[in-house]
C-alpha cells in the first residue's frame, strides 16, 4: 500500500483520557496494517496560573505529571514492538501542536472527550479543531465514558 510522500507515521495525541487509549489501540492496528510508524504525541500546559505560586517554580512538576502522563498511556497500550514508535512530549497548545505534526503524518487519531449525556453526544474542542485544520486525514475515536 502506498502512502503520501513524505509521510511516515500514524499520529496519536493521547491525555490519559479512556478516549485517548481507545485512539492509541487504534492507532496501533493501523500503523501496523499500513506499514508505518507510530507518533505518540502528549501536549502539556506551558502556563500554569497557581495562586502562590510562580510559574517556573511549578513548571517542573507539570512536566513530571506530563512525562507520567505518556508513559501510562505507552505502558497501558497494545504490544507495539514490532512497529518504529516516537514518543514526544511538547509543551503548548494540545490543538495547535498535533495540527503542526500532522504536516508529516499519514493519518491523524485523536479522541473525542465529550462528558455527560449531552456534552458527551459532541466532540471536544481539540478534536474539532484537528477534524477543521489538520494537514491529513483525522479520525476521532470515542471511548467507554
Amino acid at each position: 500500500m502506498s502512502t503520501t510522500p513524505g509521510r511516515h507515521a500514524v499520529l496519536v495525541g493521547v491525555d490519559g483520557s479512556s478516549s485517548a487509549a481507545a485512539a492509541l489501540a487504534w492507532a496501533v492496528d493501523e500503523a501496523r496494517l499500513r506499514g508505518v510508524g507510530l507518533t505518540v504525541m502528549h501536549v502539556f500546559p506551558t502556563m500554569i496560573s497557581i495562586v502562590g505560586t510562580r510559574a517556573h517554580e511549578y513548571y517542573p512538576q507539570v512536566e513530571q505529571e506530563a512525562k507520567a502522563t505518556l508513559e501510562h498511556a505507552l505502558a497501558s497500550a497494545p504490544a507495539m514492538d514490532d512497529l518504529d514508535v516516537e514518543r514526544t512530549l511538547v509543551p503548548g497548545n494540545p490543538s495547535e501542536q498535533l495540527v503542526d505534526a500532522s504536516r508529516a503524518a499519514i493519518m491523524l487519531v485523536v479522541g473525542a472527550s465529550g462528558r455527560g449525556r449531552f456534552a458527551g453526544m459532541l466532540l471536544g474542542s481539540v478534536s474539532m479543531h484537528c477534524v477543521s485544520q489538520a494537514h491529513c486525514p483525522v479520525l476521532v475515536i470515542r471511548g467507554l465514558d
